[in-house]
């Protein structure tokens, strides 16, 4: 049975050729302008830009610190959402306040806080320098940096879920004599399993595109802590437009295969399709 539309045709006609203008002009454009860019001086001057030493460091830093941040945002976010949801605490509110803060503050903000806190004349600062630990202008640093700025997301996408579905099955499982292990791999975990895939997509989106808080504790040291959004703003500034426009498409297509992901878990994650 056909929907019952309010709005004349006229108006939906205006609405459509108004989001397809403002996709064409905002997203399609910029996105399609930077690999006419990128190939501008032929495909070989666009390989070479890829396979430049600082490049492949940059984006070898980038995947690794994507490795390291998703998995452990993703058993904090599990943690969070599960602690917010699933038991009474007093003041539950000001803890997913609390959550939320790294959306509020600014990244370069966060990578500032990191600063103070294990910079060389930070809080921790002598203590590490005494004990030979290198944080800031290190991998450690960059790893904080972007697990800081990253960490709502899978707890965000999580929460919502888990309090719409209650607790019914977990409560029947652990009547019929499941432990409680048994009960959160067999029946939560099956449950929440898209929720969480695409709160790990995003976070992954995220990881490997910050900027910010990643900018202020890398020391930009090229082909050291710089990632690959910190190697576009290099080789821009020193005019490589060709080499940096190569990476922003490497960026890009990143981004796309991320968005790809992101749509397959969304369209897996309907409800007509949830087994």
């Amino acid at each position: 049975m056909e929907r019952h539309r309010t709005e004349p045709a006229p108006v939906r006609i205006v609405l459509v050729v108004v989001a397809l203008i403002f996709l064409v002009l905002i997203l399609f454009v910029p996105l399609l302008a930077v690999f006419v860019q990128a190939f501008g001086k032929g495909v070989e001057a666009y390989r070479a830009a890829l396979a430049e030493p600082d490049t492949l460091s940059a984006l070898e830093l980038t995947l690794l610190t994507a490795a390291l941040v998703v998995p452990l945002n993703a058993v904090f976010g599990l943690a969070a959402a599960w602690l917010v949801t699933r038991f009474r605490l007093p003041g539950k509110a000001a803890l997913i306040t609390l959550l939320d803060v790294p959306f509020s503050v600014s990244p370069v903000i966060s990578g500032m806080a990191f600063v103070l806190l294990f910079g060389a004349s930070g809080f921790f600062g002598a203590w590490l320098q005494a004990h030979d630990v290198k944080i800031i202008f290190a991998l450690p640093g960059i790893v904080l940096a972007t697990l800081f700025v990253t960490s709502p997301l899978v707890a965000r996408e999580l929460i919502p879920l888990l309090s719409s579905q209650g607790t019914t099955e977990e409560e029947s499982a652990l009547t019929l004599g499941a432990s409680g292990w048994r009960t959160f791999w067999h029946v939560s975990l099956p449950k929440m399993r898209w929720g969480l895939l695409y709160g790990v997509v995003l976070c992954n989106a995220r990881a490997m595109g910050e900027f910010g808080a990643v900018s202020v504790v890398s020391g930009h040291i090229r082909g050291v802590t710089n990632t690959l959004p910190l190697h576009i703003e290099v080789l821009y500034n020193e005019y490589q437009f060709s080499a940096a426009f190569a990476v922003s498409s490497l960026l890009t297509l990143l981004a796309l295969a991320t968005l790809v992901v992101k749509s397959w878990v969304e369209w897996r994650g309907r409800p007509g399709r949830a087994a």
